[in-house]
């Protein structure tokens, strides 16, 4: 996968203020605040700063987090995890494997088949809906 870098002037261009704070800046949207925290639309969620495809609504779950919570991604590859140890505690973040946006953390609470929560923020998130066949 071809990496999207950009400089800090282009990222700030691109995104609004939450968005970049969250992605580029590893912040943290306050519980319930975020757009897909209750979304249960179907579609596939995709970073915000590249547009490359991270999580299908199929595996969203309501966690009771106040984050939009997924238990797998759509493949492995889309993400990367790093050890955060920011607010004295240690947590394993997510980020997007082709721009390196900060996306949220994942947890070892979540439901089967996986056993993971993937709690991601919504400012880091683009919903894509599905489209239908009308004939159907």
């Amino acid at each position: 996968m071809e990496k999207v870098v950009k400089t800090d002037a282009e990222w700030r261009a691109q995104l609004d203020e939450v968005q970049y704070r969250v992605t580029r800046k590893h912040a943290t949207e306050r519980a319930w605040s975020g757009k897909y925290a209750h979304n249960k639309d179907d579609g596939v969620y995709a970073c915000v700063c590249c547009g490359l495809e991270l999580f299908d609504s199929a595996a969203k779950f309501e966690s009771g987090t106040g984050w939009p919570s997924f238990w797998r991604p759509i493949d492995d590859a889309v993400i990367g995890v790093s050890v955060d140890r920011g607010f004295f505690m240690t947590r394993t973040e997510v980020h997007c494997a082709r721009c390196d946006a900060h996306l949220g953390h994942v947890f070892e609470d979540g439901p089967p088949p996986t056993g993971l929560r993937y709690c991601m923020n919504s400012a880091s998130l683009n919903l894509i809906g599905r489209v239908t066949d009308a004939a159907e």
